[in-house]
């Protein structure tokens, strides 16, 4: 192994995959100033949505996961806002000039929320459940040949073939490392008990009431001595966007992600105690899509997919839907992602009488009351309910009679990608840090399989597709990895088995008083250790 921590840290920054890197302000309210000495104590009043399902991302890309879990169960590495790596679990790493073999050396001293000591074991179990059952996992972790635990601080990974985006993939939202003790008896689709739930983070989940909250303490055995600098966390499970708006305004809560209503957003930016972030983190690449299910007979043609493309005025939804904050996004490569998204190919125009023109010609004309023929519209929860009234409303403007099925997280996730019981369905599929990441998994044919959350919707299966996601995925020279991409968005363009649509702006609005809520390429998602209440901005 002759490359240093050093050297990976430069092959990160020319291989990265061109996400949109934020330029954080040295007065920004989102750090505390460098002379600041941070408070110890106090209770974060964080507020969430939707209901949680999962809460730690070992199976899951579920937001919920993500989010939650990173506080509890961390990664091996953490990035800063430029996408450097920089010690967590791991405290030093190394790349093999073949990129083949990753080599890790463990912290010391760590130990698991139960007092059972963290070792080697654990991340070799841990990178082996990500690759069988994490849904973005299954493309990152592909490559995984073995990993090797030459002893019980040392980890080494073998690929089969390189895997460019790899040191990217370590962070405690994306691959976090659990317990083998406990996790070993767990089912590698079910999700842990309260009981179960246990990790290195800063903090321990004591106490879930659905519905209600979620109650973490803090560690107090934490392996970063002095910190978590909170007491406790109580997260709200407030469902209702005006209730949550009204939460902040009268100081109930403290932090929040995409937490209001955007038409609430300019009231609340105008509070003097209230501060609203916008920045793009480079860890997420967000883009919401429209996915078609292929296995829905009257969608098997390309007409009818193509109408409804032609339907959908991107402009007006990103008004509309986002009040102008975020992106049209046309092509599975999102925007933020410059370096390989193809800006050539714009977006399908709107167009209404093609779509009726398209539909005339695939047999569907209108019959009485002008409808051609109904389909079942449901949405990833996570997105504001008008974003499906919008699509609804572009459909039966071209004569399709749509069925909005508002759907809890739980239920969505059953009916869109264990039962199939959906036409079209609006997600939230993030590009992450990398294509091949965030975007393969909705196209790759490989990752079809009934129960998988967050992967292939439509059931799309096309062998030039596939042959093209797993070439960009090895290769490392990035103008032809480009190419690849490049390629990949012109042949989704043509099949159409989804619409792309936004990029939005990721939103989280905060209590002056809380400090350092997003030191890093995570923001929200990070684990909070250094996150503190100060009590001079009460």
């Amino acid at each position: 192994m002759s490359l240093t921590r050093r050297h990976a840290t430069r092959l990160l920054l020319s291989a990265a995959a061109g996400a949109a890197l934020p330029a954080i302000p040295s007065g920004s309210p989102l750090l505390a100033a460098p002379a600041e000495t941070p408070v110890r104590g106090g209770t974060l009043n964080w507020v969430f949505f939707p209901e949680p399902q999962a809460i730690i991302a070992i199976n899951t890309t579920s937001g919920t996961g993500q989010t939650i879990g990173s506080k509890i169960n961390e990664g091996l590495l953490r990035y800063a806002y430029d996408m450097t790596p920089l010690p967590n679990l791991a405290t030093e790493w190394a790349i093999s000039p073949d990129g083949l073999r990753y080599r890790f050396a463990l912290r010391r001293g760590v130990t698991w929320h139960d007092g059972r000591p963290f070792t080697a074991a654990d991340v070799a179990f841990s990178l082996l459940r990500l690759r069988e059952a994490h849904p973005r996992g299954r493309i990152t972790f592909a490559n995984v040949a073995e990993v090797r635990t030459p002893d019980s601080h040392s980890v080494e990974i073998v690929l089969s073939r390189p895997a460019p985006f790899l040191i990217s993939a370590f962070a405690g939202a994306e691959s976090p490392i659990v317990p083998r003790h406990v996790y070993e008896a767990i089912r590698p689709e079910a999700s842990t008990s309260l009981a179960q739930t246990i990790g290195t983070g800063p903090f321990m989940l004591k106490e879930w009431v659905p519905g209600s909250h979620l109650l973490f303490e803090r560690n107090p055995n934490y392996w970063d001595e002095g910190k978590p600098y909170l007491d406790r966390i109580v997260m709200r499970i407030i469902t209702d966007p005006g209730a949550r708006a009204a939460a902040f305004e009268a100081g109930e809560v403290d932090l929040g992600g995409n937490p209001v209503s955007l038409a609430d957003l300019a009231r609340l930016r105008a509070l003097p105690k209230l501060v609203v972030d916008t920045t793009t983190y480079a860890y997420s690449g967000p883009q919401t899509q429209l996915f078609f299910n292929l296995d829905t007979g009257v969608l098997q043609d390309l007409r009818v997919r193509r109408a409804v493309a032609h339907a959908i005025d991107l402009k007006a939804l990103l008004a509309a839907v986002y009040f102008g904050h975020g992106a049209v996004s046309p092509t599975p490569v999102s925007v933020v992602h410059p370096k390989f998204h193809d800006a050539s190919l714009g977006s399908v125009p709107f167009d209404v009488k093609r779509a009726e023109a398209l539909l005339d010609e695939a047999g569907h004309r209108r019959g009485p009351g002008g409808t051609r023929f109904p389909l079942r519209l449901t949405l990833n929860p996570f997105l504001e309910g008008r974003y499906g009234d919008f699509i609804r409303q572009a459909l039966t403007r071209i004569g399709i009679a749509v069925d909005f099925q508002r759907l809890d997280l739980a239920t969505y996730l059953t009916r869109v990608y264990r039962d199939r019981a959906f036409d079209v369905t609006i997600e939230s599929l993030s590009n992450t840090f990398d294509p091949t990441i965030g975007v393969q998994r909705a196209y790759w044919s490989k990752n079809f399989k009934l129960g998988l959350p967050f992967s292939n919707a439509a059931h799309y299966a096309d062998p030039e597709v596939d042959r093209l996601l797993e070439a960009a995925a090895v290769e490392p020279d990035e103008a032809r990895r480009r190419d690849l991409f490049v390629a990949f968005q012109r042949r989704i363009r043509a099949d159409l088995p989804s619409v792309d649509l936004i990029a939005p702006s990721g939103i989280i609005v905060a209590h002056r008083k809380v400090k350092n809520f997003a030191p890093g390429a995570g923001g929200i998602t990070g684990n909070f250790a250094d996150l503190y209440i100060d009590p001079r901005e009460a």
